[in-house]
């Protein structure tokens, strides 16, 4: 007879046949013109555009580039830049003027909205690596008051042979103070050359992982850098294995609830959401507020298309 008291039997993640996991495949993606660098982009996918809250992954990886993001809208999520190499001066219309660097986090809340600019220092092209994400505010979130949040110390989880700075949420027992307004996970890890460990996960989370640099095995399956490896809710621990050594990060969430319809640098729940924050950027409402330091100059929203804009739904 079954005990309905009894404590789960923990799972490991371990699906070396491919069962509930994915590997989604990085698309280039190029910026130029005002910003002047190419990017990666992992999220959103058309099978899968989110992995909990997380909805937009980006990772540029320039040896020589200047950042030049001119000022730009946001409604309905939240930015998470971290960068790997080379600084970054942030500027926004809460009134931030920070300089973002390799170790440090910058967190843009923009509730109903809020416009940023994002420059590379310096007037020279230099090393730019580092990965923009974008985290879906929930509904009850959606109307928040723009924010924004440095963390330059961050909290580190190690294990024999493992260390893992959390950018957001808790993992092993660390937690970050960087505010999340849904339950989520994001951490920068380091494993060294000929280990095995097993990290501690949320079982009611989906997880993804992209590897930065070297190569890793995760429950079985091989990853090197580029592709994603998408990971379905169910487990409680991850085992991971690195004959090389590897920096990856680790991303995860409870699968979102609700239906999003994202646009441009817009979430929202409708054609409509999207559709008056596009109209209300291009004529300069009040709503984005100004970054100073930039006169008259931003980027324009482009034209939307002729459909109506409708939820991305995952197939996977």
């Amino acid at each position: 007879m079954t005990r309905l008291d009894a404590d789960p039997v923990p799972s490991v993640c371990h699906a070396p046949d491919g069962s509930g996991t994915r590997l989604l495949e990085a698309r280039e993606v190029p910026l130029g013109g005002v910003r002047g660098l190419s990017v990666h982009r992992t999220l959103p996918q058309r099978e899968l555009p989110m992995i909990g809250a997380w909805c937009f992954l980006d990772r540029f990886d320039e040896d020589r580039s200047l950042m030049r993001v001119l000022p730009h809208p946001h409604t309905g999520l939240q930015t998470v830049t971290w960068p790997l190499v080379g600084d970054i001066r942030h500027r926004d219309s809460v009134g931030s003027d920070v300089v973002v660097r390799p170790g440090e986090l910058n967190l843009m809340t923009s509730g109903r909205g809020v416009s940023h600019s994002e420059f590379s220092v310096g007037e020279e092209a230099a090393a730019m690596h580092g990965l923009q994400l974008w985290v879906a505010l929930p509904e009850a979130a959606a109307q928040v008051p723009a924010a924004f949040e440095q963390h330059t110390d961050l909290p580190v989880h190690r294990a024999p042979g493992l260390e893992a700075t959390v950018l957001v949420g808790t993992l092993g027992g660390v937690t970050s103070t960087a505010t999340v307004h849904s339950p989520l996970l994001g951490a920068d890890v380091t494993i060294e050359a000929d280990t095995v460990v097993e990290v501690p996960v949320d079982p009611a989370f989906e997880h993804g992982v992209l590897v930065i640099d070297g190569a890793l095995e995760v429950g079985g399956v091989e990853l090197g850098s580029g592709p994603l490896l998408y990971l379905a809710p169910g487990c409680d621990r991850l085992e991971l294995r690195s004959a090389t050594g590897a920096r990856f990060v680790l991303l995860g969430g409870t699968p979102f609830p609700e239906e999003l319809v994202m646009w441009w640098n817009f979430v929202g729940r409708s054609h409509e959401d999207i559709a008056s924050a596009r109209e209300d950027w291009e004529a300069g409402s009040p709503r984005f507020g100004s970054v100073a330091g930039h006169g008259t100059d931003r980027i324009p929203a482009p034209p939307l298309p002729n459909v109506r804009l409708t939820p991305r739904r995952r197939s996977i």
